[in-house]
């Protein structure tokens, strides 16, 4: 393998991949992680870290972090999941995504301990972006959890600041059927003595929350009770201002001398073009208008209704494509009836049938057609709707990515 789309392609093919696969590439173990650690030198120990935990939202608050610590003038890593165009999405550094050379160079070198551990394709992107960072010598990395927090590859940091934006019913296979299991599961990225944000106050939750804090004497604050109306960012979506109170109390919270009040407003004001993030309420065309979101479960969902709900366009279009595992159930009830549907199947393994979307769609009286690729359907929406009517695009970061 001597290029990068060798490489990549060696990545995807030959490691479980979650993503892709599902539960069969999901293997919950530190020890293999922190095997690897030790093997390329510990690198998780070179930079300060935040790490952040939840259902949704920690992407977005993620990105907000990062660029107002970029305003402050660190030099900050940014680490999350999954990418939507290539693979070096994941790491950045300043918002400059990971050099495709290291890439090449990082699997090149030690593509043998890989297949001798057996690790996971998310245990060595990670312990690729940590390497990335060390050889670049951040200041502080912003790392997000790819799923759940205890067991998840990236919890071997010992952050500076703990993040968990919020607790919603999504990966029940492996994160528990309630939301005070999946808080739990959540809650282990929570380390002693070390400071703890919590998104959204949950009765389900709260006591899990004040539990484990307690028992590792971690200070703990809501961001909920903690309004930050004022201040707006420029990314799109009403989800986004409970992202801004996380994101905002978590930067207070970490009493970094940098930071002060001007950073944080052009930080927030320029999420975009600082890190670069995409598929959030993202616009693509305004006649019709356009917008992809990679919202893929029930609370993500009710925020994108009520948005598009409060929007004054002739007709709806919906673009929608879905993996296993979701509670569709949950997200076809809420979907307008006066909608148009065009659904479609992500090329991935995890893709949800069409006939089980077929199914749903008759059960809750909406008015669909099915397509055998994402594109086929993203043309009939388009070729179908006037210039002013709405087409939305999401159900999965899958289909987000391809229309991208």
């Amino acid at each position: 393998m001597k290029t990068y789309e060798e490489v990549r392609s060696w990545l995807y093919e030959q490691l479980p991949y979650y993503q892709t696969q599902g539960s069969i590439a999901y293997k919950p173990d530190l020890k293999k992680m922190l095997a690897f650690m030790r093997y390329l030198g510990n690198p998780n120990k070179r930079f300060s870290s935040i790490h952040i935990a939840g259902t949704n939202g920690k992407g977005s608050t993620s990105h907000m972090i990062t660029s107002v610590l970029m305003e402050a003038g660190h030099k900050v890593g940014l680490y999350t999941s999954p990418h939507l165009k290539d693979f070096t999405e994941r790491v950045r550094i300043n918002g400059i995504e990971m050099d495709s050379k290291y890439v090449v160079d990082f699997v090149q070198e030690h593509q043998t301990y890989f297949l001798e551990a057996k690790l996971s394709f998310f245990e060595l992107t990670v312990g690729m972006a940590f390497s990335y960072f060390k050889k670049h010598q951040i200041e502080v990395a912003v790392v997000e959890v790819g799923l759940g927090g205890s067991l998840d590859a990236t919890n071997i940091i010992s952050p500076v600041l703990s993040i968990i934006t919020n607790i919603g019913l999504d990966h029940t296979q492996f994160l528990g059927t309630k939301l005070s299991e999946i808080a739990r599961e959540k809650a282990g990225i929570i380390k002693p003595k070390t400071p703890v944000v919590i998104g959204e106050t949950q009765a389900e939750t709260t006591n899990v929350f004040v539990e484990v804090a307690d028992k590792f004497k971690a200070p703990i604050v809501w961001a909920d009770q903690n309004p930050k109306s004022s201040l707006k960012t420029d990314l799109k979506g009403l989800y986004q201002q409970k992202n801004i109170q996380t994101a905002v109390t978590a930067l207070e919270a970490l009493q970094f001398k940098r930071i002060n009040e001007d950073c944080i407003v052009k930080g927030l004001l320029n999420v975009t073009e600082n890190t670069g993030l995409l598929g959030r309420w993202q616009v693509l065309n305004h006649e019709p208008k356009v917008v992809a979101d990679i919202t893929h479960n029930a609370e993500g969902f009710r925020y994108a209704v009520e948005q598009i709900g409060a929007t004054n366009y002739q007709n709806f279009h919906f673009v929608l494509g879905f993996v296993k595992g979701k509670k569709l159930e949950d997200i076809f009830s809420m979907l307008p009836k006066d909608g148009i549907y065009y659904f479609c199947t992500p090329n991935i393994n995890r893709a949800e049938q069409l006939s089980v979307l077929e199914d749903l769609a008759e059960k809750h009286k909406l008015h669909s057609k099915t397509f055998s690729t994402i594109i086929q359907a993203y043309e009939s929406a388009v070729e179908n709707a006037k210039k002013n009517d709405f087409i939305f695009v999401g159900g999965s970061t899958f289909v987000v990515a391809e229309i991208l």
